[in-house]
């Protein structure tokens, strides 16, 4: 099978650098592109200024740390990838940057929540799983 656009949402843990690691081989054996998304909290707008953007900055100061993190590991790849910083409700923004992008495939890291635990705590990748209309691949 082959893919054009794969999206990786990443976080700060292992599990998502394992999607990528996987990500990359998939695009490196298809030619496709990486789309690798970090997902930051809403800022709240009602925090007046310079609070809200003290508050967008460090969203955005972090959530570059965190691609820089991740996109390390395609250093050495020869896959062709893209990074991308949204706010908002984390699997809704997953589920609009992979239709508006045409995607492929999701690629998402696992922590290993069950069925139940993921219905209680709300596991992101629990919700995307059933909200996406591409394909997920949960990797752990």
């Amino acid at each position: 099978m082959i893919f054009n656009k794969i999206l990786i949402p990443v976080d700060d843990s292992k599990h998502s650098e394992s999607a990528v690691s996987y990500g990359a081989s998939l695009a490196e054996m298809s030619g496709g592109k990486l789309i690798i998304l970090h997902c930051h909290r809403p800022v709240p707008t009602g925090l007046g200024e310079p609070n809200f953007q003290k508050a967008i900055d460090d969203a955005t100061r972090e959530s570059y740390a965190i691609l820089k993190q991740k996109t390390a590991i395609l250093k050495d790849k020869a896959v062709d990838y893209e990074e991308k910083i949204i706010g908002g409700s984390t699997a809704k923004s997953i589920k609009t940057v992979a239709e508006t992008e045409g995607c492929d495939l999701i690629i998402m890291g696992s922590k290993g929540k069950s069925d139940l635990e993921g219905l209680v705590v709300g596991s992101v990748t629990h919700k995307v799983l059933h909200i996406a209309e591409s394909p997920v691949l949960v990797i752990k």
